[in-house]
């Protein structure tokens, strides 16, 4: 495991991500790996959490029910945005920037209508 990092499991399952694509079918091999890139926003403090994981669903059930120490004491959460990687390189090196000044700034534009629709 990566210093740092937040997977919890190998194992790459199916997820729905907006409502179009399953996860099995960018994996089709079943052997290729997925790094999922997530950004969680508690419900509780409204802050977001930055991760990333090989098993999307698995690791937002783990935030939910209190298992990841780092989040126990700010949930409920809710996934507000999601990247698939390929490479474990990549999904290390996308999630430090999107807990960098310029990674916040990126997830303020890319979610304008989300933070719109929150006011």
């Amino acid at each position: 495991m990566i210093p740092g990092s937040t997977t919890s499991s190998r194992h790459a399952g199916e997820i729905v991500i907006s409502g179009q694509l399953k996860m099995s079918q960018i994996s089709a091999d079943k052997k290729t790996l997925y790094y999922g890139v997530y950004v969680l926003e508690s419900l509780k403090d409204n802050k977001r959490y930055v991760g990333f994981t090989t098993n999307l669903k698995k690791r937002i059930k783990d935030h939910n029910a209190g298992n990841v120490f780092s989040t126990k004491f700010r949930r409920p959460f809710k996934l507000i945005y999601a990247e698939i990687c390929l490479n474990l390189e990549d999904a290390v090196r996308r999630e430090g920037y999107l807990k960098t000044t310029g990674g916040r700034r990126f997830l303020a534009k890319r979610l304008k209508k989300y933070y719109a629709n929150l006011k």
